[in-house]
């Protein structure tokens, strides 16, 4: 069985990464309120909340399976639902962003189109990974260590790229906006932050 546990702890440390798209979706912020922003603010963090609880699902999935010793065969099968529910999570983030319109903010439609095509790019590529990992040769543990390392380079980069559009959303007004919906609050807490 030598050769994928690094491989699977560096997996699992790339996945986490997935998290931090979903914390770019929940700002902090001030009090000021304006019934519109809040509105439009509810609408996104409402239908965020969902698959932001999938994503933490999918990733703790992940990890789970790739820090035991666990066989080729449940890595993949594990990996590929994981990367499905993603693919499928931010695409629902994504409609929930076109859902509630562009923020009643200056350019509020260009980030609004920004965020949904990111949303969108990023929901491919999961889609791309499980193509990648069911591909993989599970009866070769060397080669199947390899295909891994591929992934987790992807996942990588996945998660370093994705944030961009969705913190240029929420600057300012918006990120305040969406900091004071409790479902937003819940989503960054379902994120991963649990406190002790």
């Amino acid at each position: 069985m030598e050769g994928t546990n690094p491989v699977n702890k560096k997996l699992a440390a790339a996945l986490s990464g997935g998290a931090v798209l979903v914390l770019a979706l929940t700002g902090c912020g001030g009090d000021d309120s304006d019934e519109k922003l809040d509105a439009w603010a509810k609408e996104v963090c409402d239908g965020v909340q969902p698959q932001a609880a999938k994503i933490k699902a999918a990733n703790t999935a992940i990890q789970k399976e790739t820090s035991d010793n666990s066989t080729p065969q449940a890595v993949q099968q594990a990996d590929s639902k994981a990367f499905q529910d993603m693919s499928d999570a931010y695409k629902a983030i994504g409609a929930a962003v076109t859902k509630a319109g562009a923020p009643d903010v200056e350019n509020g439609e260009q980030k609004q189109q920004d965020a949904v095509k990111e949303l969108n790019s990023i929901s491919a590529s999961y889609a791309t990974l499980k193509k990648q990992v069911d591909g993989l040769n599970t009866k070769d543990q060397a080669d199947f260590a390899d295909g891994l390392k591929d992934i987790a380079a992807e996942l990588d980069k996945l998660s370093k790229s994705g944030s961009d559009a969705l913190s240029t959303l929420e600057e300012g007004e918006v990120g305040e906006a969406m900091s004071r919906q409790a479902s937003c609050r819940t989503a960054t807490a379902s994120a991963g932050a649990t406190k002790s």
